[in-house]
């Protein structure tokens, strides 16, 4: 039997996010086929580890040089020499960006990197930073290959990094979509207690700045009808989304149960998914509610406009709390128009998002860079 390959991953963190997500299900789809090494730019955010699946050969560094700090030859070549253990390199966003140039620098005997753009936090999230894009220019010339999952993605990096077309390869995220199709477990949401007579919306993200939740507060606290607002997730703008509900006085209508694991559980207790995000690519929470039937209401970040189903573009709108809550209070008001976009949703998740797809695409590439035919199943 052959040898497990062994991979790396660098991570700016191992927080359970779309990136870490997806990271994960890629981990246990290969199996007994690769073994695996992360490394979490952050020391205690290693909340992803809990959805490895049993049986899965990993470990979490912890001799790994810094992937944080000003650059410097000593820094690069502590990086470069570490990545020389491994047959294959994963790098993730611009946390892990000091990796790749680490290879740029110090090429001799290192294995093959494919480096993983997903997605802008918030002090990007209003434009592009000059100097960054520089760095990326430079350090991406040393990768095999760089994956982003949307179409705007990919137009940045062709034409703002300067990557040729041949280096970019668009990978649409998927998710199970078959586990959606399930009865909510009616106890998966602490605090919500269902009532037939309310709408519930329902948000997935970590409550950071750049999801811009307060702003969802905002529009809800505008609807009439009766409605609950769940936003799952755990992180720094609790305190400030609490305020936004007292403001608006909706904070009895507010749920904010924390992290919960496998959304396939409760995303059918929501009659929406919404989103209020200032930047996103390829959202996940997006593709979980059209997998679950949801009409989604959204900013138009990323390529959101593009992932939904016809019927649903009206209900991704702009970036003001006014647009949101017309298009929330649309579907609010009217069970049957969302009975027929989260049909609609539904069958374009069923048919472009499924993960087997996305699974085989990946397998397929870092195979490409092994220069190993069939080397992870």
């Amino acid at each position: 039997m052959p040898q497990p390959i062994h991979i790396l991953h660098l991570h700016s963190s191992f927080s359970l996010g779309g990136k870490e997500a997806r990271a994960v299900r890629l981990m246990n789809a290969f199996g007994d086929a690769a073994r695996h090494t992360i490394v979490s730019g952050v020391a205690d955010q290693l909340g992803a580890r809990a959805s490895i699946a049993k049986g899965i050969r990993y470990e979490i560094a912890q001799d790994a040089p810094s992937l944080t700090g000003r650059p410097s030859v000593a820094r690069y070549e502590a990086l470069a020499t570490f990545m020389r253990r491994f047959d294959l390199v994963l790098t993730y966003n611009w946390g892990a960006i000091d990796g790749v140039m680490a290879r740029r620098v110090f090429p001799r005997g290192a294995p093959p990197l494919v480096h993983h753009e997903d997605g802008f936090n918030a002090d990007e999230a209003g434009g592009l930073k000059v100097e960054r894009n520089v760095y990326r220019r430079i350090a991406l010339g040393a990768a095999h290959a760089l994956v982003v999952p949307s179409e705007v993605l990919e137009g940045i990096a062709r034409k703002t990094w300067k990557q040729p077309p041949a280096r970019v390869h668009r990978i649409a995220n998927g998710i199970d979509t078959a586990l959606y199709a399930q009865k909510p477990d009616p106890r998966a949401i602490p605090g919500l207690a269902r009532d037939p007579k309310e709408v519930v919306i329902g948000a997935l993200a970590g409550l950071r700045a750049v999801k811009d939740l307060p702003l969802l507060v905002r529009a809800c606290g505008g609807l009439s009808g009766r409605f609950r607002l769940v936003i799952v997730g755990e992180g720094s703008e609790r305190d400030a989304i609490l305020a936004a509900a007292r403001a608006m006085g909706i904070a009895d209508r507010l749920v904010l149960p924390g992290f919960l694991d496998r959304p396939y559980r409760f995303v059918g207790a929501f009659d929406i998914i919404a989103l209020s995000s200032k930047s996103e690519q390829f959202p996940i929470s997006v593709v979980e509610g059209m997998a679950a039937g949801l009409p989604v209401v959204s900013t138009p970040v990323g390529d959101v406009p593009r992932m939904v189903a016809a019927e649903n573009a009206p209900f991704v709108t702009g970036g003001d709390e006014v647009l949101l809550r017309d298009a929330l209070q649309a579907l609010v008001l009217d069970p049957d128009l969302r009975a027929r976009v989260g049909a609609a949703n539904r069958g374009k998740a069923l048919a472009e998002y499924d993960e087997r797809v996305m699974i085989a695409r990946y397998r397929a590439l870092y195979a490409e860079a092994l220069h190993r035919a069939g080397a992870l199943g």
